[in-house]
This record gives C-alpha cells, sequence and structure tokens, in this order.
C-alpha cells in the first residue's frame, strides 16, 4: 500500500489528454494561400503567405505566447471578449499596425482609428471599415449605431468580410463580391441562425464561416442554407 502515494504522483504529473490545437483553414488565392486559425469566439488569426493579422486577440481564448507576432491587428470594439490590451500588447512588436474603431483605438498606444468608409493599406491588405451594429429594437444597447467596426479585407483581389458583433444591417446587405464571410450568431448580442441565413441570401459570399456563436446550434444554419450556392463551414470556436 505504501506505493498508492507515488501511483497518484504519477497519474498527477500525466496530462490525461494532449490539448486540441485550434481548427484552422488554408485557401488558396491567387499570390499564394490564407491560413485562417479559428482560436475562440470572436478571435481570429489569418496568415497570409507569413504576413499575420490578428482579429480581436483575447488573452482568454488564446497563448499568444506561442503564436506568431503581428504584422496588422484589428480591433472592431471595446467589449472585453474583443478588447484585450494585454494580448495585443504580447503580440506587439515594431512596425506592427493596428487599427480599432474609434473607442478602442483610444485604449491602445499607437492605435490607428478607422472610421466607416475609410480605408488603409497595410503590406498588400486593403482594410475597409463597415458598420456593425444592433437592429432589432431594444438591442442597440449592446452595439449601438456608428460606434463599432466590421472589417472588409481585400488580398490579392478577394474580398474578405469580418462582421463584428453586429446584426443584418443596409450595409450588409449592400456588400458585393465577397468570397470570405465571417458572420456573429448569438442574439441577443449578434444574430440568430435566421438572420444569419437571411444575410447570407442577400450578399451571397462564396464561403460562409458562421463565429462569435457560443452554444448556439450551428445545424440550424446549415439546415437553412441548404442548396444555396454558399459554402458552409462550421468550425470549432469553444
Amino acid at each position: 500500500m505504501r506505493s498508492a502515494p507515488l501511483l497518484l504522483l504519477v497519474l498527477a504529473a500525466t496530462p490525461l489528454a494532449a490539448e486540441k490545437p485550434p481548427d484552422y483553414d488554408v485557401i488558396p488565392l491567387p499570390g499564394g494561400s490564407l491560413r485562417i486559425t479559428f482560436l475562440g469566439h470572436g478571435t481570429l488569426m489569418l496568415d497570409y503567405n507569413g504576413w499575420v493579422i490578428h482579429v480581436d486577440p483575447v488573452g482568454a481564448e488564446a497563448d499568444y505566447a506561442v503564436l506568431p507576432p503581428a504584422d496588422l491587428v484589428l480591433i472592431t470594439h471595446e467589449h472585453s471578449d474583443h478588447l484585450d490590451p494585454k494580448a495585443v500588447a504580447r503580440i506587439t512588436r515594431p512596425g506592427t499596425v493596428i487599427v480599432a474603431n474609434e473607442a478602442s483605438a483610444a485604449k491602445l498606444h499607437g492605435a490607428v482609428a478607422l472610421h466607416y468608409g475609410e480605408t488603409k493599406t497595410v503590406g498588400s491588405v486593403q482594410i475597409e471599415a463597415v458598420p456593425a451594429y444592433n437592429t432589432t429594437a431594444g438591442r442597440d444597447r449592446f452595439h449601438p449605431k456608428g460606434r463599432d467596426n466590421g472589417y472588409l479585407l481585400t488580398i490579392e483581389g478577394q474580398r474578405i468580410y469580418i462582421a463584428g458583433d453586429t446584426e443584418l444591417t443596409p450595409e450588409m446587405k449592400g456588400l458585393k463580391d465577397i468570397h470570405i464571410a465571417f458572420l456573429p450568431m448569438n442574439q441577443p448580442y449578434t444574430m440568430t441562425p435566421e438572420q444569419v441565413a437571411k444575410a447570407v441570401r442577400a450578399f451571397r459570399p462564396r464561403i460562409l464561416y458562421p463565429y462569435h456563436f457560443g452554444d448556439t446550434d450551428t445545424d440550424r444554419l446549415t439546415a437553412l442554407l441548404e442548396g444555396k450556392d454558399v459554402e458552409v463551414r462550421i468550425r470549432s470556436l469553444q
């Protein structure tokens, strides 16, 4: 029986299971490839030929000590599940460009505030700030019109829409030629599966990634868009 403590010690020192690495996709573009890593919730990392974009980096979603530093950081808005100044500082190096909505830029040293309709080119990426806000009555307290950003990125002529926290807006309906779209899906804060499906039918992206979906039933969205001319890709964001 004297061996029991040793056995318990060995068991305690041995991990029960290796931590699952985050999901990622690699998408070919005319000049190379785009790797999209789904770090968690609304946090993404994009790598275009070794040029790294971190979207809404948050320390609770990723270990930034082991991730590559950013060439570009995009912040959609100042809620704590999207803006983490410590995580931003961890991945910032000399030359890193930080683009944010105005309220977030005020909290980040050296950040550039981009307003709706404004564009900025960083490296080979053109960035356009687009509106992100709630449209359902009573929910504008979460994301009021005029405050938060989504981003439209153009890389090698391919347009990538990162919606941020928003519902279906008139501006979203008017988008054209979207290759990849990231749409949030967790009401009351963003959209239901039905609203996401309506958005997709409005601006018709070629590839759809629902994100920021928490416990929302993604199978519902897949069923709603079955037979539509869009590829729905569900990736783990836990």
